[in-house]
């Protein structure tokens, strides 16, 4: 046979999957696992193991599940515990009804009148609560494998490459970094919109409006992608500012993508979710009946934190109902997972009081919030007391994101050595104090500042050493490079 070139290389491969990154998943992590196994070597190091502060896993971490959810899950996977002595009987009404609504009572079928009729029901009732009265159809919902398949799957209806322009995204920046990948994979452009960080990274809508005209000479801008709360910064949109983009929305005829899985984890005094869609119904007919909104959530984050169970919805506002059922059709390769349906519909529809596990949630669900409002303002004060380094009041979400100077020597000796600055600032702070943080340029950050996010889920005694290791690798760090 005569030799032939190969077909699928990395050059003749897709080389906009080629060009995705997943920085956080990038080299600062590679390094921390080799540094841990040349610990295990016996190779010495100035600490005993790596620390790993870079990811919102929040039961990876040591928090515990919510014991309702776990009981009803565990009920429902094994009937025969429903004769158990050991679980309150509002977890058996609960499971007994849910097994009712599963074909032949099982969570092992495939049960899709269940995933695409039972399921919506209930998240539009959770909607309707939720949002003091707006009414939600659960025609309009559809039940997801989880936020990173909701956004695959939404920019898979936006994106037209038939049409003379590329589809552009709003983004805002910082931003989580699965949303840019996520954009360069689809064929889309991605259109950044800079949080302003003096004003507690509210967006700016002015800036936003100034640089359309620019961007629709490179693109067609279809989407504005607002992230509340926000991950990673930590703010928690005030009602006015989701006014103003609702407003730009309207006014410059873009659909607005609304990711709001941190809206459970907000615990910061005075600082308060709105739904994107009940603000938009606040402002009237010729607001709600126009703008057209496409919103996510899921239970991986919230008082749950089952991030393995890969289940959330997506909720479709002034949408044609032949458009996002084409999804059904491409969901066809991704069914949701049926347990972490189930978890959706209890968490959704929690204890109330009165109910046997009423107080036990309850307990739960404000110890979490409350030991997440300690954490961030622990982290405040620490962070903020150091010069050089300046951390904006973290409303809700998981994480901080300070903003961290770095001498000019730094940055110059960074970019010889091929990389952004803050990445330099974190690789050095790992190999000396076994830290692992994201860089901020993973998120996105205006020119010229430097950031790294840290997730705040250690216990609090164990996040107050790593802050304090944090700041002493700052000050050592800026007295060799200034």
């Amino acid at each position: 046979m005569t030799p032939r070139k190969k077909l699928l290389t990395l050059e003749s491969m897709n080389q906009s999957v080629r060009a995705a990154t997943v920085p956080i998943l990038g080299p600062l992590s590679v390094r921390a696992a080799e540094i841990q196994r040349e610990i295990q070597e016996g190779v010495y190091k100035p600490f005993t193991e790596i620390t790993q502060c870079s990811f919102g896993d929040m039961q990876a971490m040591g928090y515990k599940p919510c014991t309702f959810l776990r009981q009803v899950v565990a009920l429902s996977t094994c009937p025969e515990l429903l004769e158990s002595g050991q679980f309150p009987e509002d977890a058996k009404t609960r499971a007994r009804a849910i097994l009712k609504t599963l074909d032949d009572g099982s969570v092992g079928s495939y049960n899709p009148d269940y995933i695409a009729q039972t399921l919506p029901d209930k998240i539009a009732n959770f909607i309707k609560r939720r949002d003091n009265g707006v009414p939600s159809n659960p025609r309009n919902i559809i039940v997801s494998s989880g936020t990173s398949q909701a956004i695959v799957s939404v920019l898979s209806l936006v994106v037209n490459d038939e049409e003379e322009l590329n589809t552009g995204i709003l983004l805002p920046v910082p931003c989580y970094p699965l949303y840019m990948d996520t954009i360069g994979l689809s064929g889309a452009v991605k259109v950044p919109y800079y949080l302003d960080e003096e004003r507690g990274w509210a967006a700016n809508v002015n800036n936003i409006q100034e640089s359309l005209p620019a961007a629709r000479r490179r693109c067609n801008p279809k989407v504005l992608c607002i992230i509340n709360p926000g991950n990673p910064t930590g703010h928690v949109l005030t009602r006015e500012n989701i006014r103003e983009l609702i407003h730009l929305a309207a006014e410059e005829n873009l659909l607005i993508f609304a990711d709001e899985v941190y809206q459970e984890n907000v615990f910061s005094p005075g600082a308060v979710f709105h739904s994107i869609k009940k603000v938009l119904y606040e402002m009237g007919p010729q607001y709600s009946e126009r703008v057209q909104l496409i919103s996510v959530n899921s239970i991986s984050k919230g008082i749950s934190g089952e991030c393995g169970s890969r289940v959330g919805y997506i909720e479709f506002v002034n949408i044609d109902p032949a458009v996002f059922e084409v999804l059904y059709i491409l969901k066809s390769f991704n069914i949701p997972h049926v347990i972490g349906g189930l978890m959706l519909e209890v968490i959704l529809d929690p204890p109330q009081p009165g109910d046997p596990s009423y107080e036990t949630f309850f307990r739960e669900k404000q110890t979490l919030l409350d030991n997440l409002s300690e954490k961030a303002r622990s982290t405040e004060e620490i962070l903020n007391q150091v010069p050089g380094i300046h951390c904006n009041p973290i409303q809700g979400a998981l994480y901080a994101f300070p903003r961290v100077q770095i001498p000019g020597r730094a940055i110059r000796l960074a970019q010889d050595r091929g990389q952004e600055p803050d990445d330099f600032y974190c690789h050095r702070l790992l190999e000396e104090a076994g830290i692992v943080l994201c860089t901020g340029n993973s998120f996105g950050q205006a020119a010229g500042t430097y950031h790294f996010r840290i997730a705040l889920l250690h216990p609090i005694n164990e996040l107050k050493s790593i802050l304090q290791k944090i700041t002493e690798f700052h000050a050592k760090f800026m007295a060799e490079y200034s």
